[in-house]
């Protein structure tokens, strides 16, 4: 086993989205802050309804994929395929653009405390234009797991421990995503494989937590995408604190991407023909 260190830390910048929603960003923070298959990753969080409230009302998505996962708070996706899915304390979204999709994101809450992520996932070529679709997951049919010193909940992918197949709530797909949300006790210890052909960044939300063995450890910068290098095990070592990460990972698609806004393609005819199809009502034709 080759064990992954660390390659690169993009630490996360604040700002709005939507309707001057705060957020943090790391991946695509600039379009050139990328990990391929991975557009964007932000973080939000606050109990401020004014850093929250305004939402995110209708716009159009082509090309990817977005995953919102919810620690706290409730929002509503609505689309214009009719779809309607409450995102509550630890559910996942996780909407296909495809060839074209129109979609709100709006609180459902006045007060309190609204936490969790939003990752956008690239699409191949041979599927940017694919029909749109959207899933609704709900907390408890994300399996979690118990290993040692951690808590494994795993939203996408599949991992093997000790001889055993995890499997997630959402497998497969030509990028293989793998998305994984981890707490460590304190002190706690972990080693996980994680492919070789696979990007993989990990993400510290809460507490303190290292990369490696206790000769050479690596500290994890927190709100900030921790980039790995090469390798095929990921072994994570908790502070006094304990910590909780996210580790994402995905097999990189090693295409061109333009992106408009909302929009991602190969080229950029496919963003002006994206362009016309919105402006004339095809996006979603």
């Amino acid at each position: 086993m080759t064990v992954r260190t660390l390659k690169q830390t993009i630490p996360a910048l604040e700002t709005s989205d939507g309707a001057g929603v705060r957020i943090k960003r790391s991946i695509g923070q600039h379009q050139s802050i990328r990990l391929d298959p991975f557009l964007m990753l932000d973080e939000f969080g606050s109990d401020q309804p004014q850093d929250y409230i305004a939402g995110f009302p209708s716009h159009p998505h082509r090309g990817f994929e977005t995953v919102t996962y919810m620690i706290e708070g409730h929002m509503l996706h609505e689309d214009h395929l009719g779809n309607r899915g409450n995102l509550r304390n630890g559910g996942v979204q996780w909407m296909t653009a495809g060839r074209g999709i129109v979609h709100s994101e709006m609180p459902q809450q006045e007060s309190g405390l609204m936490r969790g992520f939003q990752l956008w996932l690239n699409l191949p070529a041979a599927e940017k234009m694919k029909p749109a679709g959207y899933r609704d997951i709900q907390p408890e049919d994300i399996p979690g797991f118990q290993r040692d010193d951690a808590t494994i909940k795993l939203i996408a992918g599949e991992l093997d421990v000790a001889g055993e197949t995890l499997t997630g709530a959402v497998s497969g797909g030509s990028t293989r995503p793998l998305y994984a949300d981890i707490q460590l006790d304190p002190h706690g210890r972990l080693a996980l494989p994680v492919a070789a052909d696979l990007n993989a960044m990990v993400y510290l939300y809460e507490g303190d937590a290292s990369l490696g063995d206790k000769e050479s450890e690596q500290p994890l910068t927190r709100s900030a995408a921790n980039v790995l290098a090469e390798g095929d095990e990921l072994r994570l070592a908790a502070g006094a604190r304990g910590a909780r990460l996210l580790l994402i990972a995905g097999r990189p698609i090693g295409e061109p991407v333009v992106q408009y806004g909302p929009f991602v393609m190969n080229t950029r005819e496919e963003i002006e023909q994206t362009l016309r199809d919105y402006r004339d009502g095809r996006l979603t034709a």
